[in-house]
This record gives structure tokens, C-alpha cells and sequence, in this order.
């Protein structure tokens, strides 16, 4: 099974951690516009997928399965093409033994577990919401972490530690954060608090973010 990857460095490395059939052939591209250089894959996973109109269009000419890492937007939302399905590959996500997927439509449910049977991946279909499920409670941690070190409830360092040992979570909210992106996790909550004002930012992340991300404010 020959298997397209689309990604960085650090995607790449990331998709290189899941374990995969000894048959399998990967081959992994840093530019979308090189496609058309690869023998034709059985699948294709768009681990930097971004919303724009060109890659978009060039990877629904392609009739095969396109998982694409949009954890942010739904597949409704950007009116995305059938072939077209959203799996959770944001840093430290996509390594874990389930991944995350949504579809669109139910028809594309067989498409996934074809898919997924032949990789041997156990997988967890979701809502074809903002930010799944996973990433959802995380942000929402992460977003209740920030509310209590701006009420100087803790430090940084102790409401990790705390988290870890009271939760058993593999990372504190700081840590999951800076993991994952302040962005990323920006970008969710902006989206969630559009609709839903318990997901309002903390004040103290969005300071985090304008510190650590200058791309968001251009």
C-alpha cells in the first residue's frame, strides 16, 4: 500500500512514529505541488493542511482518500470536496494509539475504516465539529489553567505538576500549550467562543499568544 504524506519535518516524524504495515510504502512531501511527482498513492494524509483554494482544488483531483489535519475547521464549514476527511494531527495527538476522525457525509465512514483496517490503526469517528473532542478538552484546560495563573492562584510550574500527578495526564496545561501551539490553541477557543461564550479566552493567554505568536497579529 503505497501511502502519501504531506507534511514538515517535525509532521513527518510525528506520522513516522505510527506504526505501519511491513508491505507499506511512504513517501513524504513538504510541497503539496509535488504530487504529481510521487507514483500514485492508495491514500493520502495532509498532516500541514491549510484552507487555501489551490491545494484544495489540487488534492480533490486526486480520487483517493485525503485525511487532512483540520482540527479548527469542519469539513461543513469550508464546504470541502467528498474525498476530503479530518483526523486530529496536531503535536502529541496524532502519536497516540487512536486517532481521531470526522467525517462529512456517513457514505465516507467506509472509506475510513478501509483505510484504517489496512494500517492496522484503531480509530474513533467524531463529530464533524471545531476541534473534535480531544482538542476541545484540552483547549478548555488549557484556557481554565491561564484564568488561574492571572488570578495568581499557582505558578505555571506547580499547576503542571499538579495536573500530572492529580490527573495522571502525560502533560500539564502549559506544557500542552506550548506543545501544541499557542495559536492553535487561540484559534480554537476564538472559534468555540463565537458560540459559546464558556469558552472565552483568558485574558493572560491572549497576552501568551501576542508574545509568543506575531504571526496572528499581521
Amino acid at each position: 500500500m503505497k501511502i502519501l504524506v504531506i507534511g514538515t519535518i517535525e509532521q513527518q516524524n510525528e506520522f513516522r512514529v505510527k506504526k505501519l504495515p511491513d508491505a507499506s510504502e511512504v513517501f513524504f512531501l513538504s510541497d503539496p505541488g509535488q504530487i504529481n511527482m510521487v507514483p500514485s498513492a492508495f491514500t493520502i494524509f495532509d498532516l500541514g493542511f491549510e484552507p487555501d483554494s489551490e491545494r484544495i482544488k489540487l488534492l480533490a483531483s486526486i480520487n483517493k482518500p485525503v485525511f487532512i489535519n483540520s482540527v479548527i475547521n469542519s469539513l461543513k464549514g469550508l464546504h470541502l470536496p467528498d474525498n476530503f476527511i479530518r483526523i486530529n494531527a496536531w503535536p502529541g495527538f496524532f502519536e497516540r494509539s487512536v486517532t481521531e476522525v470526522a467525517i462529512g457525509y456517513r457514505e465516507q465512514e467506509q472509506s475510513v475504516q478501509t483505510v484504517f483496517q489496512l494500517l492496522q490503526w484503531p480509530f474513533q469517528i467524531v463529530p464533524d465539529t471545531p476541534g473534535m473532542i480531544s482538542a476541545r478538552v484540552i483547549s478548555m484546560i488549557i484556557n481554565e489553567a491561564y484564568f488561574a495563573l492571572g488570578e495568581g492562584v499557582s505558578t505555571k510550574k506547580e499547576i503542571d505538576v499538579a495536573m500530572k500527578l492529580g490527573t495522571n495526564y502525560p502533560l500539564g496545561p502549559f506544557e500542552w500549550c506550548e506543545k501544541i501551539g499557542y495559536s492553535n490553541i487561540y484559534k480554537l477557543l476564538l472559534k468555540l467562543s463565537a458560540t459559546n461564550e464558556r469558552y472565552a479566552i483568558a485574558p493572560l493567554l491572549i497576552k501568551e499568544v501576542q508574545s509568543n505568536e506575531n504571526i496572528l497579529w499581521r
